[in-house]
């Protein structure tokens, strides 16, 4: 029996990437990593990368810390544990409803660590929006910071498996037998991001210059986060792993590497943007998947196209360049499909325009209308564009102004009531799709009085 799909997952998730964790016997085999000695307690699936560089692997392991860790860890006072954790916001760009909000929480750091868990924090997450298209939407983004207070410094098994810490989260290497995969408790990470104002997706950041990290898929939990990424706080590479992670959550990416032994892919056609069944000429006849990116030269190099193995199986089916940051961390380049599926997914949780003007009570003639779009790059990848509507029926002049007087757009005292619309749109290159165009777009309404 094979493992369930992200495509499965999809049908039998309404699209989410979050499931509820299950056995080993109830999911199928998983690609790598050796086997638990335990096979009927609950397990999440995880990601890594096993060296800098490498192509992912897979493996599950237990949701919370091993006995080890957790019987050493001595509870923390009240005071000092997750329900007195300080928050805060390392970049608010906007209000959490127009933002995917981002909660980072270290572990192993002490109390007089704290100041260098933030400066961590921010040095990672700096790494992670070098990496386009996170650079040119970087606006879209809130970023909370969760101060979580170990008794000891650094993570258990940075010095081998039988190095035990007393951390806040009991994050630990070695996980699974596999020195670079570093988990967590998920259960107390989940205790401590709920101090954010809000979580769309979770990073833990280890007290550790070495190399190592890990992404969770099968997610329960009460804050509807749909993805937690583990990363090392001083070895920038392990940064990319999160950049790989947040993919498969924001832009419903999968995985471009294949397993020796997987054989053909026995499956239909993929819900994932970036793999397809088809090969170049089909996806030409057929106008499906990247096809308008065909033969166009990759950041990532070479051109896109179909090239065969991905979604961990070597034949059958096909991914769009021979390298990207979905099939190994050897490279920090999207391709151009991967790139455009990561702006859709930015704006399935972020919004172009937030008000400052509220639009839900009427407005005189003579008054101001304010909206601030999202602090997009200028000299990136997006290209929002404002317009302006009295009745339905476009102002040019106005177009690009972030506040406005309807009387003086045109709106007349004639003892009618009117309507103001902003609409806008990223126009951006970077996108071909119309559909995911469209999905960009974002508009506010006002009456104005008579």
């Amino acid at each position: 029996m094979r493992p369930l799909t992200r495509a499965g997952q999809a049908l039998l998730a309404s699209a989410a990437l979050t499931v509820i964790a299950v056995s080993p016997a109830a999911a199928g085999p998983v690609p790598a990593g050796p086997a638990r000695a335990d096979t009927t307690a609950p397990t999440v699936r995880v990601e890594y990368f096993p060296e800098p560089g490498a192509e992912g692997r897979q493996t599950r392991v237990a949701p919370r810390s091993p006995q080890e860790i957790s019987g050493r860890a001595r509870s923390l006072a009240p005071d000092k544990g997750a329900a007195a954790a300080a928050v805060r916001p390392q970049a608010r760009t906007g209000p959490v409803e127009d933002r995917l909000d981002v909660v980072i929480i270290g572990d192993g750091y002490t109390a007089d660590q704290q100041e260098d868990f933030h400066a961590d924090a921010a040095a990672r997450w700096a790494d992670v929006m070098d990496v386009e298209p996170y650079r040119s939407y970087e606006g879209l983004f809130n970023v909370w910071t969760v101060d979580a207070v170990s008794r000891e410094s650094g993570i258990s098994g940075e010095s081998g498996p039988d190095d035990v810490k007393d951390t806040a989260l009991g994050s630990y290497f070695w996980c699974d037998s596999v020195e670079r995969l570093i988990c967590t408790d998920l259960d107390k990470a989940e205790s401590y991001a709920s101090r954010a104002p809000d979580a769309d997706l979770v990073v833990v950041v280890a007290n550790s210059a070495k190399y190592g990290g890990a992404g969770y898929f099968d997610l329960d939990n009460s804050l509807g986060y749909t993805g937690l990424s583990t990363l090392s706080s001083d070895n920038e590479q392990s940064s990319l792993i999160a950049a790989h992670e947040f993919a498969h959550s924001v832009g419903l990416l999968a995985d471009e590497y294949a397993y020796d032994g997987y054989g053909a892919w026995p499956d239909p056609e993929p819900a994932e943007a970036n793999t397809t069944v088809h090969t170049e000429a089909e996806l030409r006849a057929t106008r499906t998947k990247w096809y308008r990116w065909l033969g166009e030269a990759d950041p990532s190099g070479g051109t896109v196209g179909t090239y065969e193995g991905a979604y961990y199986h070597p034949e059958g089916i096909y991914r769009p360049t021979e390298n990207s940051i979905m099939r190994s961390l050897g490279t920090d380049r999207f391709n151009l499909p991967g790139r455009e599926a990561m702006i859709a997914g930015f704006y399935r949780d972020a919004d172009l325009l937030t008000a400052l003007t509220p639009p839900g009570r009427p407005v005189r003639r003579t008054g101001q209308l304010r909206v601030e779009p999202a602090p997009l790059a200028t000299d990136g990848l997006s290209d929002v564009r404002l317009r302006w509507y009295v009745d339905g029926v476009e102002v040019p002049k106005a177009a690009g102004r972030t506040h406005v007087v309807p009387a003086r757009l045109g709106v007349r005292r004639d003892g009618h009531r009117h309507t103001v619309t902003v609409r806008a749109i990223d126009a951006t290159t970077a996108v071909r799709d119309p559909g995911i165009t469209a999905s960009t777009a974002d508009s506010l309404t006002w009456t104005v009085r008579r």
